[in-house]
């Protein structure tokens, strides 16, 4: 729920090849704007923008892979072993992302498109107000919008 916050609406990805990413959703749908940001590739986010996109996905939610691959490592995105500070690097099929804010069932190994990956994490906990979503970032930094 984006609440009074909303500047922007939210938008499902039609054609991308990628499965769906969070069990609680229909389709991907990327985070509009709330009281904490906006959720699109190349959003503000104070002096930077955004190198990523989030995908709407509830607290607690399974996560998928969106493509067949390979889990080549855990990261973590913060470094300060908050709530949500855990995610993977996943390979393959001609992509390289990094997907933030889950807990992976395994942090190496091959995984196959739509097969459950990890939990999202309780991001509420950390921003509580925040549209919670799993952050997805392509390795080189480019968008990877069209293939939500």
């Amino acid at each position: 729920m984006l609440g009074a916050y909303s500047l922007l609406p939210l938008f499902e990805a039609f054609a991308g090849p990628w499965a769906n990413i969070c069990s609680t959703q229909l389709a991907n749908r990327v985070r509009g704007c709330d009281s904490k940001g906006c959720g699109g590739y190349t959003n503000e986010r104070g002096s930077q923008m955004h190198q990523g996109v989030d995908v709407i996905c509830k607290d607690g939610s399974v996560v998928y892979s969106p493509f067949t691959g390979n889990i080549d490592r855990k990261v973590k995105p913060y470094g300060n072993r908050n709530a949500i500070d855990n995610g993977i690097q996943l390979s393959g099929s001609g992509h390289c992302i990094k997907m933030f804010h889950i807990k992976p069932f395994k942090s190496r190994g091959p995984i196959k498109k739509g097969q459950r990956l990890g939990i999202m994490l309780p991001m509420q906990k950390v921003y509580p107000g925040i549209t919670s979503h799993v952050h997805i970032q392509n390795c080189d930094l480019t968008d990877p919008t069209h293939y939500l």
